[in-house]
């Protein structure tokens, strides 16, 4: 009696975090169930599983150890961590992640810290409530994956996980949903089906919001790309990787592969061993030059470079929000491209670059180190005695390069400390590195200002999209030296001896001595030969475009180019109304397919009970409002006595199975007795 009494005195707290679970219709006490255990453990390892790329080996041991920990709570072999081991387990991931990652800010290590916590509720969890707060941090965790993987694949992939979590909720309720183990899964997949109509409503029209904060790379996200200096070595590696840089789309048709410079940046300082950006240049805005001839319109879709600089064909306009040009000509945005990236751009090839010239970027193209490469600037004085013309100089140059027995190789020799001199004059052996530095140093040996252009050429056409391919084995470096009247010259040296490599690509240039690719064996682009295996690769990348193109690629002005072309001037607070309607439709379409209210009842056996009444209405024998059924039954007998021994066994069997929970004959058999011993002819109203 005194705990009766205690109990009744005990005020009943619940916090704000209670309620809500409430009105999920989870039990803040109530146990877990093995259903939904299962589910929670499935769903954790489809939700760590696109991570482990970029997480520490030490996350697979804590989620191993902590689902045994949790298995074994359930199985009520072992108990829960007291605050002492949880103390400890916090310690100890937080060390583990200083040690991972050197620190404990930043992307990196905020989603490595949140994974943890992920694994760390599990041994924790004690009851509902505790499982839902695992489903939300695993929905939360889910999201973050695509911060580091945004692609078609790992879309498809996400709904992996999101399926798992909505089954373990469904399996947390003491519900028949959660009586067999397929059932939560069947359940989830119905109700993410469900929410597809207003997914797509808000995707289509929801306003392109730009995020409310930027984050940093991930360190750990490996990018292979140009850097603002070259070397040969470094081209040298690029041309070893597969990796994608930038898909691009004509709006015409394809222009040849030999007309394809993407030009990223230019690089005018060099030490004797390296080029790279003068300082002045690489924050100087603003370009001088004169459109001429036709334009070409073009998109790219850019793969994440960790780098500011875009690819364009010279010379290149876009009006992409906070891009701009510089004064070299490329096109660089305010902050590295972390994320893939769509822009539209207009070049005009034949376009005249600072025909009348700066006279400061005139001096960085002559700049060379004081020493070093004497032979390559005795033949450079000895040009420019022969040759007074610039653009003579420029094709003797070339001719040189074309004539003599140079080789284009991606296995060159290791050059000594005069470079160039080695490079021309004894091995004359190399890539596109090699020449287009050497010809820049001798134009500048001979008083005439160059600088080493570093992008892309040509790319792989892909015809089931008409796009072109370009990846990083297709990094190139090139030439361009300026002229009185004529401005900036692009020249390529590399065309001269490898012709095939400005007009067929990388693969058919090295074909000889089979370099292509020698790191990557498992590459399909070294078995493009295989027409079947090509097929699906670029059916597949066609897909990965569309993919980037149009969902990714739909911010903020192709949704308003798509309003213009359906509704023609926008009027937002319209569209406001209009979205808000179109919702409240389809969240009303989807309550009456859920509710069903025309099913006036959903259990089988009241179902039959009300046919029952219908047929004994029929003969004037009507339910009273609130006459319970064996009183109706009662009544239904006396005044039909010859059909009462019917009547009583159909009576008999609803109730043992409607209240009693008992198996029951056949219901329905024994509801077409009742009606074939009826009579035909109806009776009036009793």
């Amino acid at each position: 009696m005194h705990r009766a009494g205690y109990r009744r005195s005990a005020p009943r707290r619940l916090s704000a975090g209670a309620g809500a679970v409430r009105g999920l219709g989870v039990s803040v006490s109530r146990p877990l169930t093995r259903i939904g255990l299962t589910w929670l453990l499935v769903a954790q390892v489809l939700v760590i599983l696109p991570h482990l790329q970029h997480l520490p080996i030490w996350i697979i041991g804590l989620w191993l150890g902590c689902a045994a920990w949790r298995v074994q709570i359930f199985r009520m072999r072992v108990t829960f961590p007291n605050a002492w081991v949880k103390a400890a387990l916090i310690i100890g991931v937080g060390a583990g992640v200083v040690l991972s990652r050197g620190t404990l800010m930043g992307l990196d290590a905020a989603v490595v810290l949140l994974v943890a916590v992920f694994i760390l509720k599990l041994v924790e969890m004690r009851s509902q409530r505790d499982a839902l707060v695992l489903i939300l941090l695993g929905f939360f965790t889910q999201v973050t994956a695509y911060l580091f993987n945004d692609g078609m694949l790992a879309a498809l992939y996400s709904l992996l996980p999101l399926s798992t979590l909505l089954a373990a909720l469904v399996g947390l309720q003491q519900s028949r949903y959660a009586e067999r183990s397929l059932v939560p899964l069947t359940v989830a997949g119905s109700l993410l089906l469900q929410a597809v109509p207003l997914m797509l409503l808000l995707f289509l029209f929801f306003p392109r919001l730009g995020p409310l904060w930027s984050l940093p790379m991930p360190s750990d996200k490996g990018i292979t790309g140009l850097s603002d200096s070259m070397s040969p070595a470094d081209v040298a590696e690029l041309s070893q990787s597969g990796e994608l840089a930038f898909r691009a789309s004509f709006d015409g048709p394809v222009p040849a592969s030999n007309q394809l410079y993407w030009r990223a940046l230019t690089l005018e300082r060099f030490d004797g061993r390296r080029w790279s950006q003068a300082l002045t240049t690489r924050y100087a805005i603003g370009a001088h030059w004169e459109k001429r001839g036709a334009p070409l319109s073009y998109s790219i879709v850019m793969q994440p470079s960790g780098k500011p600089w875009l690819f364009a064909l010279d010379v290149g306009q876009t009006v992409e929000p906070g891009t701009r040009q510089m004064s070299d000509f490329r096109l660089e945005r305010q902050g590295p491209v972390d994320r893939s990236l769509l822009y539209q751009v207009t070049s005009w090839p034949e376009a005249v670059r600072e025909a009348q010239g700066d006279s400061a970027a005139l001096r960085r193209a002559l700049q060379l180190p004081k020493q070093g490469d004497p032979r390559t600037r005795a033949w450079a004085r000895e040009l420019k005695q022969r040759y007074t013309d610039t653009a003579q100089l420029v094709g003797a140059v070339l001719e040189h390069f074309r004539s003599q027995s140079y080789v284009y190789t991606l296995r060159p020799p290791t050059l000594g400390s005069d470079s160039i001199d080695a490079f021309l004059f004894d091995s004359r052996r190399g890539f596109c590195a090699h020449y287009a530095g050497a010809m820049t140093f001798i134009l500048r040996a001979a008083g005439i200002p160059a600088r080493v252009v570093a992008g892309y050429q040509g790319g792989e056409l892909n015809p089931a999209g008409n796009y072109v391919l370009v990846h990083q084995f297709d990094a190139h470096a090139w030439v361009e030296y300026w002229a009185p009247g004529r401005g900036w010259v692009s020249v390529d040296p590399t065309f001269q001896v490898a012709p095939n490599r400005i007009e067929l690509g990388l693969e058919e240039a090295v074909a000889s001595e089979e370099s292509f690719l020698e790191g990557s064996p498992l590459s399909p682009l070294r078995y493009r030969q295989l027409a079947w295996l090509n097929q699906v690769r670029l059916t597949w990348d066609n897909l990965n475009y569309g993919w980037q193109r149009w969902v990714l690629g739909y911010q903020g002005e192709a949704q308003g180019n798509l309003f213009r072309r359906w509704f023609g001037t926008i009027d937002y607070q319209l569209l406001g109304v209009s979205l808000v309607a179109a919702a409240a439709l389809i969240l009303a379409t989807v309550g009456l397919f859920l509710f069903r209210p025309w099913r006036r009842e959903q259990d089988p056996q009241v179902r039959l009970f009300q046919h029952f009444e219908r047929i004994l209405a029929q003969q004037g024998v009507q339910r009273s409002p609130g006459e319970g059924p064996r009183a109706y039954a009662e009544r239904a007998c006396l005044a039909l006595p010859q059909q009462a021994r019917e009547i009583h066994a159909f009576l008999d069997a609803f109730e043992a199975c409607q209240y009693a929970g008992r198996p029951t004959a056949d219901t329905q058999r024994l509801l077409r007795a009742v009606r074939r011993a009826l009579p035909w002819r109806l009776r009036r109203p009793r």
